[in-house]
């Protein structure tokens, strides 16, 4: 029987020129500058098949984030009525786990450049999953 507790272990870390939490987007598509998944030497198998052009979902720790959140304003405005974080996109939450679609640019070796990811620099990486779209199942 488990304790509860669960141990998630980041892959790598990203790269990037935002560093001011304020002043980053809130999503990717709103004028994020690409930016570098750099990845750990003993997960360079699991990248081999990552390709330009692909589009991945990136799950990161938002470790900057305030874990005891569970009432925000939407987008940080102060004039809209607080939600439940669980029907919003906030980084603070009591798991601050983030999600991304990107599209990759570029692989290097250990290093895949990507667009659209609002992730601050540092912020560790724990999983990257394949987009899906209906006709390709057998993934």
């Amino acid at each position: 029987m488990s304790d509860g507790s669960y141990e998630v272990r980041p892959i790598g870390r990203v790269e990037s020129s935002l560093t001011d939490r304020a002043a980053a987007p809130r999503q990717g598509d709103e004028g994020a500058p690409d930016a570098w998944l750099v990845f750990r030497e003993d997960v360079r198998e699991g990248l081999r098949d990552l390709t330009e052009g692909a589009q991945v979902i990136v799950l990161t720790w938002f470790d900057r984030a305030s874990r005891d959140a569970l009432v925000v304003h939407p987008r940080g405005d102060l004039a809209r009525p607080r939600q439940g974080v669980f029907s919003t996109r906030s980084p603070d939450r009591p798991n601050p786990i983030g999600l991304h679609r990107v599209t990759i640019l570029r692989v290097d070796g250990l290093r895949v450049l990507v667009k659209d990811l609002e992730a601050l620099d540092g912020t560790p990486i724990v999983d990257v999953k394949p987009v899906l779209d209906q006709d390709v199942a057998e993934r």
